[in-house]
Parts: structure tokens; C-alpha cells; sequence
């Protein structure tokens, strides 16, 4: 079992949709989130007078359920703020609708901790394929004292853990991220993955994987799909076509069945099996457990049935 954390959330205006903070204990980094609503407050704020990076979050609206997002860096991240704040015609960026900040409480972060912190992430929400990025460049990383890097790698591995219990996935990666293409080695927080389950179409010799990795449902890269949507036109449709737009799900070689081109994430296994099989389907009986035939609902209830036996022992 991982390591628990504690998060500390604070609404500061008495709405959880509002300008909020969030901290974890024994971290020293700190962050800020609001609503583009509400940036008068947050540019008042004292967090953001100070070094630290921050992220830009809005729909895509080319992509069905996308986002898109922008990661930059500041000596003081107001200044920043309220430039992007302009119209597009003034430099600025019209796509966002929510800021979030990450500074330090012991105002220890430099320009260059600031610098490295943004190309980290850049890679990593690159690497992660949750939104699209409209930063137009990817910094290299730059050099730090070795000491240093340590300390913004944990700093890294703390923004990883705190960013998604307030909504923002893009930096969480569908597996361990292969260290060689970050630069370094990441602070390693702990997957809980599931077995491998697969879904078979033996007539079209269509074969896919996935797994479930905290708490997500991800097919693998590598599974394949039916070449084109077969059924009743449906909200996953829509996303079977966007993930072809977006290259996710491409055409093989032979022009037979299509290919997952990276791991994808699926809002429940019936999503994924839809766009797998090319029409609505239970994604919870097609998805079955790799060598061992049990479905992913039995799958489920087996591990429950487990927890309820080991209560009730402890408790005879």
C-alpha cells in the first residue's frame, strides 16, 4: 500500500467553484487556482507576486470532452497572468477559463528552479497526451546544481500528486513514463495497476488490451480497433471520430483494422469498447481478464467479495 497524503483544500471566497488554495503537508510548494472570473482576486493574491510556474486550462474545442492548456513560467507570475489576460489581438490567449498557480511559501524557488519546473512539465503533459498544448516552443531543461535537481524532482513528483485532486489530469501519465525520454529518472509515485484485460472480435481477428491504472480505464498502445463505426450513432461517435482526427486511433499499414497509436484514456470501459468495436457495447462484459476468461464486472465484484470475507474475519 502507497503512502497516504493529506491535502489541504481552502475555499477562499465559500465556493467550490470559486478562487481556491491547496497545500500537502510537509511540502513546501503552494498552490492557487480561480476561474478566469475571478482573476481580479487571484492577480491580488500574494502567491502571485512571487516565482513559480502556472498553468492555463480551457476546452478544445476541436476535440469532443478535450482541453487544451498552456504551462509557463514568471519572477512574478501576476505580470504573466494578466498578459495572457488580453485579447488574442494584444498578445494575449482566449482559450483559457481557469489559472492555476504554483509558488513556493518559503519564496525559495529561483528564475532557474521557475525555468526548469515549466520544460519538466512541458515534457511531461506531452508525454501524459491529455491536452493539447498551445505552448509554441518546448524549453531543453536547463542545468541545475545536483541538489537542486533532487529538490525539483520531489517539487515535480508533489505538483503530480495535488493538480489532479482539483480537476487537472494533464501531467498524469497511463503508466510509469519511460525516464530516457523525460532526461532523468521522475520521483516515483506508485501506480496501482489491474491485470491486463482484453477484448477479442475473433472473426475480424481484432485483438485489444487495457488496464486499469489509479483508477482510470487506459487501452494500451498497440490495440487494435475496427477500421470504421458500424453502429448506431451515439455520444461515442463523436469521440470514436475524434480520436481519428487526432490520430489516436490510425488506419494499419494493410488498411484491415486500425491501431491505437499511444495508451488512451477512457471515461469507463463501455467507452473504450465502444470505440474498439465500432458500436455501443458493455464494456464491463466485453473486457475480460487476459488468460483467465472472467469479465471485468466479475473481475470487480470478485475483489469486493474478497474485501467483505477479510472484514469479516478480522471481525470473528
Amino acid at each position: 500500500m502507497s503512502d497516504g497524503k493529506s491535502v489541504r483544500l481552502f475555499l477562499a471566497d465559500g465556493s467550490p467553484g470559486g478562487l481556491l488554495t491547496a497545500e500537502i503537508m510537509n511540502w513546501t510548494g503552494h498552490v492557487v487556482a480561480a476561474p478566469r472570473s475571478d482573476l481580479a482576486d487571484l492577480l491580488k493574491r500574494v502567491e502571485t507576486s512571487r516565482t513559480g510556474i502556472y498553468v492555463l486550462i480551457g476546452d478544445d474545442p476541436d476535440g469532443v470532452g478535450g482541453i487544451m492548456a498552456y504551462v509557463g513560467e514568471g519572477d512574478e507570475v501576476r505580470k504573466r497572468l494578466y498578459h495572457h489576460a488580453q485579447s488574442e489581438d494584444h498578445g494575449g490567449k482566449d482559450f483559457w477559463d481557469r489559472a492555476i498557480v504554483v509558488t513556493s511559501k518559503d519564496a525559495n524557488l529561483t528564475k532557474a528552479h521557475a525555468r526548469y519546473l515549466e520544460s519538466r512539465l512541458i515534457a511531461i503533459a506531452l508525454a501524459a497526451n491529455r491536452a493539447k498544448l498551445t505552448n509554441s516552443t518546448s524549453p531543453p531543461t536547463i542545468a541545475l546544481p545536483e541538489a537542486d535537481v533532487s529538490d525539483m524532482e520531489f517539487f515535480i513528483s508533489q505538483i503530480k500528486i495535488i493538480l489532479p485532486v482539483l480537476g487537472v489530469d494533464i501531467f498524469r501519465s497511463t503508466r510509469k513514463v519511460d525516464a530516457v525520454a523525460l532526461g532523468r529518472a521522475e520521483s516515483a509515485i506508485a501506480h496501482s495497476e489491474s491485470p491486463v484485460f482484453e477484448l477479442r472480435l475473433q472473426k475480424e481477428g481484432l485483438k485489444a488490451r487495457a488496464q486499469e491504472v489509479d483508477g482510470e480505464f487506459v487501452v494500451l498502445s498497440g490495440s487494435e480497433a475496427r477500421s470504421a463505426w458500424t453502429g448506431v450513432d451515439s455520444s461515442y461517435t463523436m469521440l470514436r471520430h475524434k480520436l481519428e482526427r487526432d490520430g489516436t486511433v490510425a488506419v494499419s499499414g494493410d488498411g484491415g483494422l486500425s491501431v491505437f497509436t499511444h495508451d488512451q484514456v477512457f471515461a469507463s470501459p463501455s467507452a473504450a469498447a465502444a470505440v474498439v468495436l465500432g458500436r455501443n457495447a458493455n464494456g464491463r462484459l466485453e473486457w475480460k481478464l487476459k488468460g483467465g476468461g472472467l469479465t471485468y464486472a466479475a473481475w470487480q465484484n470478485q475483489i469486493v467479495q474478497q474485501a467483505v470475507e477479510a472484514v469479516t474475519t478480522d471481525d470473528v
